[in-house]
């Protein structure tokens, strides 16, 4: 993974201590944490952040593709700093989501969408959100 200071300022952002906190919590705690749960893990060590900043930094991170956002089956925003091509298992049970990684699957819908021609439509990427029950 790129070195935050360097990926902010490759995407034309300020390096802001508010940004790299932002960033670094979504990193370390790796399970697709929500806006809330960013906010919860940043105060421990910053209590003064405000919630604006995360919300607009999460915005921004988003808008310039240095994180994605991941849209749970009951409306929550969930985010990834994990940018490549890869899809996601979720949980009907729980709010567990983890990362699935398949190369056949990659090209398969790559190859489908190419073959596809969808009037006035430029695809942009494809991710598939898996739904199950996880056995451990």
């Amino acid at each position: 993974m790129k070195n935050i200071r360097d990926l902010l300022t490759e995407n034309g952002l300020k390096v802001t201590p508010q940004r790299i906190a932002v960033y670094e919590a979504i990193v370390k705690m790796k399970n697709h944490p929500s806006a809330d749960t960013i906010i919860e893990y940043i105060k421990r060590k910053s209590p003064n952040i405000a919630l604006g900043t995360v919300y607009n930094t999460l915005d921004s991170f988003v808008q310039k593709g240095i994180i994605t956002r991941i849209k749970t089956d009951d409306d929550v925003m969930r985010y990834d700093a994990d940018t490549t091509m890869h899809h996601h298992l979720h949980s009907s049970v729980s709010n567990r989501i983890e990362d699935f990684y398949d190369e056949e699957l990659n090209k398969i819908l790559i190859d489908f969408m190419k073959s596809r021609k969808i009037p006035n439509f430029i695809v942009e990427d494809v991710n598939v959100q898996i739904v199950g029950k996880f056995t451990n």
